[in-house]
């Protein structure tokens, strides 16, 4: 008995579990076994989904050129595998060739940074406003990478439901992106990313672009100065494809910047440009009706602005105290010595306290003036902040 007891006392056995081992597509791979009591049985390495032997002991004899076997002091016995493919990911066994057998096992997994697949993924697309579109993309890689959808501006993504309903959102996760109903504002790089932990995530980069009709907007339809002044005429024109913008005054005499005009082009952004035309030293001559024009293969439209003369001296001011709209009141007979302006008095103060300026505004009050031009209708506002306590102010016109 205890010679039995002697002889299992010295059989093989391992003295630690083999490691499991996770390595990026292309890195090496070890896989350790350590044994004591070795003597004279022996070491097997053998891939267990396919029963492929890899080796016995200290020779290699698998066909597969990138696995090799080492070993030191007949205890510790490696598995090396160099440049893992996907095909080696699985279980390893080492095997001690007892009666009975031996064995423990360790797992391979062999990971795959994502890969956009271009030929499965959308590319850049044109589309009329107010159509829809479906972006897709798809990746490759170990685990399966997840998709996610972002905008390259960092402008939010605006998902309609079938109601109309809109959610805006930062990201949008899932193979396939609907932009359904397109606005112009909508256009611009989508980026689609892959990732799966496996470092490098990867990106395609897909411009959407929304073509539509130009549109121009006018601040001012009339523009009105006094002569021998440079006057500044402005439109703001939105369109895709880029279009062809310029001003005329008549009909099909294109402008351009010389000693009279100056002309300036502001791109706001991919579809938005303000157009300036800078009229010099304004006379009579250049009084008329100016054409903003813009033109792209989708179409074209123009719109008029019209520049005349400003007459006279600025006249029917009157003030309104925010707070009290009867709190100051407009005194004709006391203009500026240049005849230029107006002074206010609250609206209590009676001649006698005009005239020694013993009525005080309080401080810091708002009030707005309102005045017109000649040959105007309509009144212009400036709010007015008095800052101190004062007997009366001026307003030059």
């Amino acid at each position: 008995m205890n010679s039995t007891m002697s002889m299992s006392a010295n059989r093989p056995d391992f003295v630690q579990p083999i490691v499991n081992q996770t390595v990026p597509l292309g890195r090496d791979a070890t896989f350790t076994c350590v044994v004591r009591n070795l003597s004279g049985y022996r070491i097997g390495w053998v891939k267990t989904d396919s029963k492929a032997i890899q080796a016995i002991h200290d020779h290699v004899i698998t066909h597969n050129p990138r696995v090799w076997v080492s070993t030191t002091d007949q205890s510790t016995w490696n598995l090396h595998i160099k440049n893992v493919q996907e095909e080696d990911r699985g279980q390893y066994m080492c095997q001690i060739n007892t009666d009975p057998m031996k064995s423990q096992t360790g797992y391979l997994d062999v990971v795959i940074p994502p890969d956009i697949i271009n030929e499965d993924t959308s590319s850049d697309m044109m589309v009329p406003e107010g159509e829809s579109v479906r972006l897709s993309c798809k990746a490759k890689g170990y685990p399966q990478p997840h998709i996610t959808w972002r905008r390259e501006d960092n402008e939010d993504i605006i998902l309609k439901d079938p109601s109309g309903a809109k959610e805006r959102v930062s990201t949008h996760e899932g193979e396939d992106l609907k932009l359904t109903r397109l606005s112009r504002n909508e256009m611009g790089a989508y980026l689609c990313i892959a990732s799966n932990g496996i470092p490098p995530s990867v990106s395609k980069r897909i411009i959407i672009n929304v073509h539509f009709h130009p549109v121009i907007q006018v601040p001012n339809q009339l523009v009105g100065a006094p002569f021998d002044t440079n006057v500044s005429l402005e439109c703001y024109v939105e369109a895709y494809p880029k279009p062809i913008i310029y001003w005329e005054k008549k009909k099909d005499e294109m402008l351009v910047s010389n000693e009279k005009y100056e002309i300036q082009t502001e791109i706001r952004s991919q579809f938005e440009t303000k157009m300036t035309l800078r009229v010099k030293n304004f006379h009579r001559s250049d009084m008329g009706t100016y054409k903003c024009n813009a033109k792209n293969s989708v179409g074209g439209v123009e719109s008029s602005i019209r520049l005349y003369e400003i007459t006279g001296a600025t006249k029917y001011p009157y003030i309104v105290d925010e707070d009290d709209m009867e709190h100051v009141e407009k005194d004709n007979n006391h203009k500026d010595e240049n005849n230029k302006g107006y002074s206010f008095y609250p609206k209590h103060a009676n001649n006698a306290n005009k005239a020694n300026n013993s009525t005080k505004l309080s401080p810091n009050r708002s009030f707005i003036l309102h005045y017109r031009s000649y040959g105007r209708t309509l009144f212009t506002s400036s709010t007015i902040i008095v800052t101190a306590s004062v007997t009366k102010f001026l307003i030059n016109l």
